[in-house]
């Protein structure tokens, strides 16, 4: 009984058993993990399953990691933040490491097309893009425009001076290169925005802040804009987006933003 026992002994601790021990669980946790996917899918899963984020998968993720990757931000770990300036017609995304207290630059988008005037969006049909601080509220995998990101306007503040009947929505950032009022990008960088957006929802980041501003709003800009457009309003209210944008340029991460009754911004 004990030469049985020293002969199992051995071939429960050689190394090949060991191996095919390890390939057993390995197997099995596997099986486990996809079963779990399957039955829990998480939002990129959810995505995915649409043709057009798909696409932009394929086309797309392999160049996007690379950009995170360049600045030490791992895509399973990152969050994001975009800007946009209407004057220069530029859409910046920054990104960072969750664990990470400020943003990097990733990379930066031209407008495809641009309407309207510099200046806050009010009213339904004004072909204004909307001025302000916003965030991200659906992604929309079915958009005609290829893929779509809506924009949460109006936001409180826009509530308070915009048309009470009518102050429009439905502004996005999108593919192609027609709009009223919304910001298109190309369907070639809309891709690439999807997915840099999408890895930050599925890796938790609810909130995925964009800020729109009428230009860069350095000191030399906002005084060439005041003295272009004399107007109380639009000096008073570029001055307090000027808060923000300089606030994020120092800290190199987005304020809170609080909006008071009055519709006036405050940054924290």
């Amino acid at each position: 009984m004990t030469r049985y026992k020293n002969y199992l002994d051995q071939i429960i601790l050689s190394p090949l058993y060991l191996r095919f021990m390890r390939l057993v669980v390995s197997f099995f946790i596997a099986v486990l993990m996809a079963f779990t996917t399957k039955q829990n899918p998480g939002f990129k899963d959810i995505q995915l399953e649409h043709y057009t984020v798909f696409q932009a998968y394929k086309d797309k993720a392999e160049e996007a990691y690379a950009k995170l990757k360049a600045q030490d931000i791992d895509h399973f770990n990152c969050q994001v933040f975009i800007r946009a300036f209407k004057f220069e017609e530029d859409v910046e995304v920054w990104a960072k490491n969750i664990q990470d207290s400020t943003y990097k630059l990733i990379t930066t988008y031209k407008f495809c097309n641009n309407v309207g005037e510099l200046g806050p969006k009010r009213k339904e049909g004004d072909m204004q893009i909307p001025e302000g601080f916003y965030s991200l509220s659906k992604f929309n995998p079915t958009s005609v425009y290829f893929l779509s990101l809506k924009i949460d306007y109006p936001n409180e503040s826009d509530v308070v001076f915009a048309d009470k009947r009518n102050p429009g929505g439905m502004i996005f950032v999108h593919g192609g290169c027609t709009t009223v009022g919304c910001i298109p990008i190309t369907d070639e960088w809309i891709k690439e925005l999807y997915v840099f957006c999408v890895e930050a929802k599925n890796n938790g980041q609810e909130d995925i802040p964009i800020h729109i501003f009428p230009a860069r709003l350095t000191n030399q800009n906002y005084t060439l804009l005041t003295e272009q457009y004399r107007s109380d309003y639009l000096t008073d209210f570029w001055g307090q987006l000027k808060q923000g944008y300089a606030y994020f340029e120092t800290h190199k991460k987005p304020p809170v933003v609080k909006v008071q009754t009055n519709g006036v911004y405050r940054f924290y």
